[in-house]
């Protein structure tokens, strides 16, 4: 463990000159805390909740100047406390570090900080005085030496970021509280830019987006977590019509040659993305799909009524309106190899592949039911039902459905079949309904369209015959022991089986990559899961050929695939135009403040009143069982306006002094 010289963190002291130091329970354990990158050894780190030093010969007063400097710049400036404080203690201590006369001494500047912790309407103002009064209170001998003989002080290396708890919890870290700023200033398209810079499928996220972001969100201490996603959809739905944001080849600023080419697998969200981000810098991007249309899941695998398939074609198209090509109907392992790709000349390659088939339950019966009338894997059955949206195919049910599994694809499932005319559709679940991965959303929908959730019950067979299934054996089950992730485990109950007959048995436990045979050809190593093997950078075990989404962490979120594309983007932008890649300075600060716990679980205390969330309006349960329009509606401007200042804006500013200059990556 990093050794801590002196320092303050939560008001407890640490490695006091004395020798004596208090314990302190929420002490970071700072794994991976002595260098910053190879060989730049961490001095010092600030943060909202204190600071430590680990080297003695660094200039607190000069690293304190840092992270006041960037506390000041990113004040929003609605209160006094936080707009005039801050710059107050920036200029007093950039007077201190310069040799000069301050206008203000320690105790005048502790009486500012005093009044931005107790007095300022937002987080950033509140803790960005955190590290300031520890260091004044604790350590002031130290800083009055530093300054004692009016001597400059030389700048320090380091970096100072700013962050807040639903920016780290976002896969693709977006600057949640800067988009809804420009929504509560009536700059929706503003607000767009801010979420364009990280993915281009905006309004896709804001219908299918699983939340992490409002997981994280501290305004549920006071009342509920802000709608975030709502904003998102609210933002995206605004630009339409003449004065929507028109994408074209213009936007690029920079076009590369036309040798600078970089081929794509997959147009689902990780295809996308990465093809997006590389169109940006310039490059041609050619996308090669199997199917004819681009999406990959989320065009097959998410009804139409929770995502139109118009506002997903009108967010993929953007890959054209760039420059971009897909190529429908190109199949890897059938109409192409990578080998081919690099002798065609295209300078890398991004495996963008999904994980499109079903997981087997593995019961008795299955095997033969899946050759028989009545049996579907999730995904087929949801392929089955986009062919059917899209008229090219009728899909007609009837009679008892049974899904079995409780995530967001089961969910769909079990909708999709209550407007495919099934007369009830049943859950069947090992766990609890607490347990349930699905989203808490998805699961009161589809308490609203009356389908029938089952419990702690487990499938353990299913019953055909004259080659149609006509039931499903079931067994209960119970929670034993907690497992070592805290959550109870199960285990059947003999003699408590029982059948329940259906028409349909619909099997929704997961997904696998379905052509990893195909990749595994081309010369790119799997792991046991049949997922392919990267590195941090998404490199395969193949020089100039990298993979994200689905196919290297297994079924996941559509949020966590175009966070990959962006990832997989600047890597090949790398590894293209140097060969190697670069170290991302706020890649690596992140991964401090998340390894380390940095950001505390509690919220800052701020003057709000208390106001529950807006939600969006939606169609009347007995209406949406019978069609496939989209169910939720986007909200007006007023509501988006209200939900928009609900936002705490709780951000957090870090830095960290280090021994070497910090290599320049990107933003």
């Amino acid at each position: 463990m990093t050794q801590i010289v002196y320092g303050v963190w939560d008001g407890v002291v640490q490695g006091a000159r004395d020798g004596s130091v208090d314990a302190c329970e929420s002490l970071p354990a700072l794994e991976h805390f002595s260098e910053f990158d190879d060989g730049n050894k961490i001095r010092a780190f600030f943060g909202d909740r204190g600071f430590f030093v680990f080297d003695e010969s660094i200039s607190l007063v000069d690293a304190l100047f840092l992270y006041v400097n960037k506390a000041a710049e990113e004040s929003c400036g609605a209160c006094t406390p936080c707009r005039m404080g801050t710059v107050l203690v920036r200029e007093a201590l950039d007077n201190m570090r310069r040799g000069l006369d301050s206008p203000l001494d320690f105790e005048e500047i502790e009486m500012l900080c005093v009044q931005m912790n107790e007095t300022s309407l937002c987080s950033l103002g509140q803790t960005c005085a955190v590290a300031l009064l520890g260091a004044i209170h604790h350590f002031r001998d130290k800083l009055e030496d530093e300054i004692r003989d009016h001597m400059p002080i030389r700048a320090q290396n380091g970096m100072a970021y700013v962050t807040a708890p639903c920016i780290e919890a976002c896969p693709s870290k977006v600057n949640v509280p800067r988009y809804i700023d420009y929504i509560r200033d009536g700059k929706p398209e503003n607000s767009l830019g801010v979420l364009l810079q990280k993915y281009p499928m905006a309004a896709t996220c804001g219908r299918v987006c699983v939340r992490y972001c409002e997981l994280a969100c501290r305004r549920k201490f006071v009342d509920e977590a802000v709608g975030i996603k709502i904003l998102k959809r609210y933002v995206a739905d605004q630009q339409k019509g003449r004065t929507a944001l028109q994408f074209s080849p213009d936007m690029i600023r920079k076009p590369l040659p036309k040798n600078m080419r970089i081929a794509v697998i997959g147009a689902g969200p990780a295809g996308i993305s990465c093809a997006y981000h590389l169109l940006l810098h310039g490059y041609h991007v050619d996308v090669f799909e199997k199917l004819e249309q681009a999406g990959g899941m989320a065009q097959i695998g998410i009804p139409s009524y929770r995502l139109p398939k118009d506002t997903l074609a009108m967010e993929t198209d953007i890959i054209v309106k760039l420059g971009g090509r897909f190529l429908f109907g190109q199949q890897l392992g059938r109409d192409f190899s990578i080998d081919d790709l690099f002798q065609r000349g295209y300078k890398a390659v991004f495996l963008g592949l999904g994980c499109q088939e079903g997981t087997l339950l593995g019961v008795k019966g299955e095997v033969d039911a899946e050759a028989r009338e009545g049996y579907y894997r999730g995904i087929n059955f949801l392929l089955q039902v986009h062919d059917h949206v899209e008229g090219k195919t009728n899909l007609a049910l009837k009679g008892e459905v049974v899904v079995i599994g409780a995530g967001n694809v089961a969910m769909d499932c079990v909708r999709s079949a209550a407007r495919l005319g099934a007369d009830n559709v049943h859950v069947i679940y090992r766990r609890t309904r607490d347990d349930m991965p699905a989203d808490p959303e998805e699961l009161v929908a589809a308490d609203h369209e009356d389908v029938n959730f089952h419990t702690l019950t487990n499938p353990t067979k299913i019953i055909s015959e004259s080659g149609k299934v006509v039931g499903v054996e079931l067994i209960k089950m119970e929670q034993t022991e907690p497992d070592e992730s805290g959550r109870r485990r199960v285990c059947p109950i003999p003699g408590t089986e029982y059948v329940m007959p259906c028409d349909i048995v619909i099997s929704a436990i997961g997904q696998q990559v379905e052509d990893g045979a195909m990749v595994s050809n081309n010369g790119i190593t799997l792991d046991k899961w049949n997922c392919i093997n990267t590195g941090k950078a998404l490199t395969t075990s193949r020089p100039g050929v990298f993979a994200g989404g689905d196919c290297d962490t297994g079924p996941s979120t559509l949020i966590y695939a175009m966070a990959a594309g962006l990832k997989a983007a600047r890597s090949i932008d790398d590894w293209v135009q140097l060969g190697t890649l670069r170290f991302f300075k706020r890649s690596r600060m992140r991964s401090l403040i998340e390894d380390n716990r940095i950001l505390a679980e509690d919220v800052v205390e701020t003057p709000v009143r208390a106001q529950y969330r807006v939600h969006n309006p939606e169609l009347d349960p007995k209406l949406r069982k019978r069609m496939f329009g989209e169910v939720e509606q986007t909200i007006s401007e007023k509501e988006a306006y209200a939900e928009a200042q609900r936002c705490m804006r709780c951000y957090r500013v870090y830095s960290v002094i280090t021994k070497h200059p910090i290599p320049e990556g990107a933003a």
